[in-house]
């Protein structure tokens, strides 16, 4: 049984959904009372509330389930960020990492699998593909990242000191069912929801102007939770550390001809600006170690995202 906490979130049910079609069962442990999402009601599903930063709860639900596997999706950061009580937030956030490593460790769990960000490549000005391998910059410009970086270099310590094999995803940037209508680093969120509802597309998050040649690895939420799940379920790994992405950079240009062939009365007039350059995270790793194979490329993902959200989603 495969316990995955923050379970009910954007990306942790749709990892969990990938999980229980390759056979798989698994405990959702969520912080906040939620309604069962239909796709999880099933006998092969658990759900416990419990906070990850409380260690007694966690030892509890090992009482309960027999857990063979953790991907660790939740929390780890002080989320929301605010000017009270950094320290304790903090404290709460390492706590929370430190925990399911306790409880793995006591529970025989061989591989624990942590969800780290894109965002720690942040600082690198070159194109082209970014390597798991590549020095990051000690310093980040936000509280994920940050955290995300001090995760990885825990996880490295730990997994040394317990013979626990602790993975490090860094995960693209996620969009698709489920996930949230606009977006503070990338368009296209907000570009497809506009389409689908037939509204002029806002980015009321987005820090700067919208560019047709602006450009990120997006990831399509499935084939994320499908890519996890092939990590989680290896039977060995090569690697402490994996970019989780599409491999390829999409431009805001090919997201909004995309949705013009599901929408072609879809009108936007993006500006275009800039050298072009693309840089985009370089999944040669996943594809090596693990049986994962995208299925999702741009045009695919956007006429399945809008058929998802014209079904009232």
């Amino acid at each position: 049984m495969i316990l995955v906490t923050g379970g009910f979130g954007f990306i942790g049910a749709h990892t969990v959904l990938a999980l229980l079609d390759r056979g798989e069962s698994c405990v959702v442990v969520q912080r906040r009372a939620a309604q069962l999402p239909a796709a999880f009601a099933t006998e092969r599903v658990e759900v416990e509330q419990a906070d990850v930063g409380d260690l007694a709860a966690l030892r509890a639900i090992g009482a309960r389930h027999d857990v063979t596997g953790i991907v660790h999706l939740a929390g780890s950061m002080p989320w929301p960020p605010g000017p009270d009580a950094p320290v304790p937030a903090a404290r709460k956030a390492v706590d929370s990492l430190l925990n399911v490593v306790q409880v793995a460790q006591e529970w025989g769990v061989r591989r624990v699998g942590l969800a780290s960000t894109i965002g720690v490549y942040l600082g690198f000005d070159s194109a082209g593909a970014l390597g798991e391998d590549m020095p990051l910059p000690l310093t980040s410009m936000h509280v994920i990242p940050a955290f995300k970086k001090i995760g990885e270099v825990m996880g490295h310590h730990l997994a040394a000191a317990t013979g626990i094999e602790l993975v490090n995803y860094r995960i693209a940037a996620i969009w698709g069912p489920s996930g949230q209508s606009s977006s503070p680093f990338f368009a296209a969120p907000a570009l497809v929801n506009a389409a689908a509802l037939g509204t002029a597309p806002d980015f009321p998050q987005l820090g700067s102007d919208v560019y047709a040649d602006d450009s990120i690895d997006m990831f399509y939420a499935k084939d994320c939770g499908r890519a996890i799940a092939a990590l989680q379920l290896a039977d060995r790994l090569n690697h402490s550390t994996y970019n989780v992405a599409s491999g390829r950079a999409t431009t805001n240009a090919e997201v909004v001809d995309a949705i013009r062939k599901v929408v072609p009365g879809f009108r936007i007039d993006l500006p275009v600006i800039g050298s072009g350059e693309q840089s985009y995270l370089d999944i040669t790793r996943l594809l090596h170690d693990t049986d994962y194979l995208p299925a999702y490329n741009t045009e695919r993902a956007v006429a399945d995202y809008i058929s998802w959200l014209r079904n009232g989603n």
